[in-house]
């Protein structure tokens, strides 16, 4: 009954606790609904190969055996069934060769009918062009894998028209290339597609095309002009297939399929799996895939749980901040509650009550109030959750097919979670209240003093000196790790937290300092503010910690991504010194192999040509790790870029080396290392030189032999001494056009690669500072109008003294923003030392980089955080001086 009774006499203080604490549990509900829904990523069947029985292709995964185990790691680049292989297997049953190549469709028929007399592939070209290019080896055979390049144009018959039909690729202004990929017809089958209109493909230059909604609205019969790794020219469509959603095709004859892309990517068997398994053999490098596993060989089968990675990390990174905040304004909403009470509680203790029964009555009150809130929380997560995902799809965060499911427990979690909070914050600041004698706990009731009492004191301190040593620690022996997403984000929690604790001893001179020139203007307000802040330190700082908290987030993060975005923009412009990057025209595709050949025709242009692929390393004999690699030409490399180098020469570059760089446990010069390539070629490479680490771009360099079959897909171009600056520009911006190649300056590739106002890294910030910026409001509105209320008596004197009703509110509403001011403030500071070790951390790695501070973030929070605490002191107030001020005077708390 005493627990009730006192709950309905102070409602207001149980109100606005009980909105503090349902908030943060509503918010946490909802971020784990959704987070819980990443943790899975849909079922899918296979798709392309459906209806095939048996499906061989190369093997995806690099399998090596340690002494804990074999660990795997996915290839960068597979190999091609090899024709040995596709022979073995062509005694067991019927055989379907699948080829996948980029074949891009430009419905243009004026263009198309214009070209018509160029030279195309025709059907001879298709009969022989096969055997122009000799196809790779099975692997595991004696000849090397990567010492043929499939990407590079070809010779003998054929070739011709590759480079005459490239020249007809210029679509018509406005006209776009359709991104599609080619296949042979006979594999469609698989799928299964079936004909929709016309026919099967017969003869080269007959294409059959996938029909969706929202595509070119190709039918039988139509002219169109098909851009493939062999050149452009235009084909007829012969027949169409419903499009099965996972891909955009066309069909072409089996012959003029083999001739544009030799290799065979997979091969779909009809004939008993454990009987291709007995032919292929136990170390044939190939994979035999039935049932489920088929899915293995669609266009990216991992793209669904990658896609989830990144919504993941956004939703524990929000999740983590959310219970963060939540906890700390709650614990400070329910300590200030508790400092309010001291002239009840010094009531009760001279009443007899016991300190036992102090705590036990602060204790059960607050596991009431968490027990109902929590309650309406996981209510209000459980209707927030479906919008939260809503959101995150439409603003790019998540991907289009993201929903929740049916889990349960992130609502039991986010309930006894707010009951613990609010008991935890409880017992703390009930502590206190329940060790006070009667008379000290009367006379504390009316001044704010030994507000920080020992055991504050030395939490605070061991809060601070951690937060301090440990990135003074990493700064000593790992720099590197302070760059990572999990250190900038936790890292400030602890200086927060310390700042926190802190805080009632750093209001006083913190307040006087931002009052100082306030109180020596004309007038008695800026003395009353100073002097007013001064002495109810307890109210400062209840009102000063949400925004200390949400200042210290908003800088830190903000401010930690954007300097990291510099740091990198600044690596950039400093390694890339070519005049022009070709970058292919599709995402994940390589350049065309006639825009290769003709860029290394052009007079006056130096063409350094690379290659994306990766090297693998067991590390200390347990874990294999993967670094992305770039596989150049050693010659040209130095001509268009500038790495940063802190051991060895580039120039020592060859096919047996490799250049690291100082993330690898062995960083010494003329050291071999055992690396698996990209196609998981086991290989001992010397260390040719190494680089400096930087933000983790500066990657690992080798040369094309050790690419592992990886096509070209960047050239950095640098215009020679004394050549044609715009005659270079204009054949390499003629041979893109023709080839859908996308060719940029030097500064509209760094603008290019760098983050936009959309990036999803900026995007997801924003949403987590929104969250935290929502319970930052709820706790200074809450903790202003319990502040107001209580101060009836004391703006009623005011009144007496002669001070007008305006006057008073001024008065309240200044207050309130030297409050919010000194939150600011401390946040600030939290946010400099964090910002500071992202600096120490770069110069360590040798990054030169200036710190970008975000003014427009910060002022945008402490604006919202200031007009907000403004608002809500105002208006109780105004609520209270409606009374007559010797009313007011008169009444007793």
């Amino acid at each position: 009954m005493l627990v009730l009774s006192g709950m309905r006499t102070r409602w207001i203080t149980f109100v606005g606790s009980f909105v503090a604490l349902a908030l943060g549990v509503g918010l946490i509900a909802a971020t784990g609904l959704a987070l819980a829904a990443t943790f899975d990523a849909p079922e899918r069947g296979p798709e392309r190969f459906a209806a095939a029985p048996v499906v061989v292709r190369a093997a995806d995964h690099l399998r090596v055996d340690t002494p804990t185990g074999t660990r795997t790691k996915p290839l960068d680049h597979f190999g091609p069934v090899g024709p040995r292989t596709a022979d073995r297997l062509a005694a067991l049953g019927r055989t379907v060769e699948d080829r996948t190549f980029p074949a891009d469709v430009t419905a243009d028929p004026a263009g198309v009918d214009a070209k018509e007399s160029r030279t195309g592939p025709g059907a001879e070209a298709a009969r022989t062009g096969a055997d122009a290019k000799e196809p790779r080896t099975d692997p595991g055979a004696e000849a090397d894998p990567a010492s043929v390049d499939a990407k590079e144009p070809r010779t003998g018959p054929g070739a011709e028209a590759a480079r005459t039909g490239a020249d007809s690729g210029k679509s018509r202004p406005g006209q776009e290339a359709e991104a599609r990929v080619g296949h042979p017809w006979p594999v469609a089958a698989a799928a299964p597609y079936r004909l929709t209109s016309g026919r099967a493909p017969a003869a080269p230059g007959e294409v059959v095309v996938t029909t969706r909604p929202g595509g070119a609205p190709l039918r039988t019969g139509d002219r169109v002009l098909v851009r493939t790794p062999a050149g452009n020219a235009p084909r007829t469509v012969v027949g169409t297939v419903a499009g099965r959603g996972f891909e955009d095709a066309v069909f072409f004859t089996d012959d003029e399929a083999a001739w544009i892309s030799p290799d065979i990517d997979a091969l779909v068997v009809h004939a008993d799996a454990t009987a291709v398994r007995r032919a292929l053999g136990p170390d044939s490098g190939m994979d035999v895939l039935t049932g489920h596993d088929r899915r293995r060989a669609d266009p990216d089968p991992d793209r669904d749980a990658r896609a989830l990675v990144s919504v993941n990390a956004l939703l524990g990174t929000a999740a983590g901040i959310t219970l963060f905040v939540s906890a700390a304004v709650v614990a400070s909403t329910f300590s200030y509650a508790v400092a309010q009470r001291r002239r009840e509680f010094g009531l009760l203790r001279t009443a007899g009550a016991t300190p036992g029964q102090i705590r036990r009555t602060v204790c059960a009150e607050a596991v009431l109030v968490g027990v109902l809130a929590s309650a309406a929380g996981v209510w209000l997560g459980a209707g927030g959750a479906p919008l939260l995902v809503g959101r995150m799809t439409e603003a790019g965060l998540a991907p289009p097919w993201f929903t929740l499911g049916d889990a349960s427990w992130p609502l039991h979690t986010a309930f006894w979670t707010g009951v613990f909070v609010a008991t935890a914050g409880a017992l703390v600041s009930s502590h206190r209240a329940g060790r006070t004698a009667p008379t000290e706990a009367l006379r504390e009731a009316a001044v704010d003093s030994r507000v920080m009492p020992a055991s504050r004191w030395a939490a605070a301190v061991l809060v601070l000196l951690a937060g301090l040593g440990l990135p003074a620690v990493a700064l000593a022996f790992d720099p590197g790790d302070l760059l990572g997403r999990k250190s900038y984000i936790t890292r400030p929690m602890l200086l927060v937290v310390g700042c926190a604790l802190l805080a009632p001893v750093l209001v006083r001179p913190v307040g006087r300092l931002l009052t100082w020139l306030p109180a020596r203007l004309p007038g008695a307000t800026g003395v009353l503010v100073r002097e007013n802040t001064a002495a109810a330190v307890r109210r400062t700082a209840a009102v000063a910690a949400p925004v200390l908290i949400t200042v210290a987030l908003a800088a830190t993060l903000t401010g930690t991504v954007a300097t990291l975005e510099e740091a990198r923009a600044a690596e950039a412009r400093t390694a890339t010194t070519a005049d022009y990057v070709v970058t292919p025209g599709q995402e994940g595709r390589p350049l065309a192999p006639a825009f290769v050949e003709r860029a290394r025709a052009v007079e006056g242009a130096v063409v350094s040509v690379s290659r994306s692929t990766a090297v693998t390393v067991l590390e200390e004999g347990t874990a294999l790790v993967t670094s992305e690699a770039r596989a150049v030409d050693p010659a040209r490399l130095a001509a268009v870029s500038e790495l940063p180098v802190t051991a060895g020469r580039l120039s020592d570059l060859d096919d047996g080396a490799i250049v690291v760089n100082e993330e690898w446990l062995t960083t010494r010069v003329g050291d071999r290392v055992t690396v698996w390539l990209g196609d998981g070629r086991r290989a001992s490479l010397r260390i040719a030189a190494v680089l400096a680490t930087g933000t983790g771009d500066n990657g690992v360099y080798v040369t094309r032999r050790n690419a592992g079959g990886a096509g070209v897909d960047r050239i950095d171009v640098k215009v020679a001494e004394g050549a044609d600056r715009r005659a270079v520009a204009a054949a390499l911006h003629s041979a893109g056009a023709a080839t859908g190649t996308r060719v940029t300056t030097r500064a509209e590739w760094l603008a290019a690669n760098g983050p936009g106002p959309n990036d999803p890294t900026r995007t997801g910030l924003r949403m987590i500072l929104g969250i935290a910026l929502l319970c930052t409001a709820t706790a200074l509105a809450n903790t202003l109008v319990m502040a107001t209320s209580d101060r009836g008596r004391d703006l009623a004197v005011l009144r007496l003294a002669g001070a007008t009703v305006p006057q008073v509110l001024r008065l309240v509403a200044a207050e309130a923003v030297v409050a919010v001011g000194v939150g600011a403030v401390l946040g600030g500071l939290v946010a400099v030392v964090n910002l500071l070790v992202v600096w120490g951390a770069l110069v360590l790695l040798g990054v030169m980089s200036a710190v970008v501070v975000p003014w427009g973030t910060l002022g945008l929070v402490v604006a919202a955080a200031a007009l907000l605490a403004a608002v809500a002191a105002v208006l109780p107030a105004s609520f209270a001086l409606r009374t007559r001020p010797v009313e007011l005077a008169g009444a007793r708390e």
